[in-house]
């Protein structure tokens, strides 16, 4: 079992730059394929970023560019960096963690933190 904590959302305009933060309970965190999803009003959940356990990255073409995941074992905790934010960026921000495989559906989820990216 591990618990993940967001951190970071907030309102800023178009252009700006966000960090968001995911903290997990568990030392073993190391082991963890770690991801971080959307979700904006009316839509439905979308991947966005994850970093493998070896620290392999992988991102959706909308934000590819833009943001940037990082972990910091030692910390237990993951960073989804994100510039030049756009009006569609907006959404809910989860954070995920899995030791197999973050699609399509991982293990455990975090509560969620609002991004929202004004005009």
């Amino acid at each position: 079992q591990v618990q993940l904590v967001e951190s970071g959302g907030g309102l800023v305009q178009a252009g700006s730059s966000l960090r968001l933060s995911c903290a997990a309970s568990r030392r073993t965190f190391s082991r963890y394929v770690v991801g971080w999803f959307r979700q904006a009003p009316g839509k439905e959940r979308e991947f966005v970023a994850a970093v493998t356990h070896s620290s392999n990255t992988y991102y959706a073409t909308s934000v590819k560019g833009r943001f940037t995941i990082s972990r910091n074992n030692g910390k237990s905790t993951v960073y989804l960096q994100m510039n030049s934010l756009k009006p569609e960026d907006t959404a809910v921000y989860y954070c995920a963690a899995d030791l197999v495989q973050i699609q399509p559906n991982p293990g455990f989820w975090g509560q969620g933190t609002q991004v929202t990216v004004s005009s």
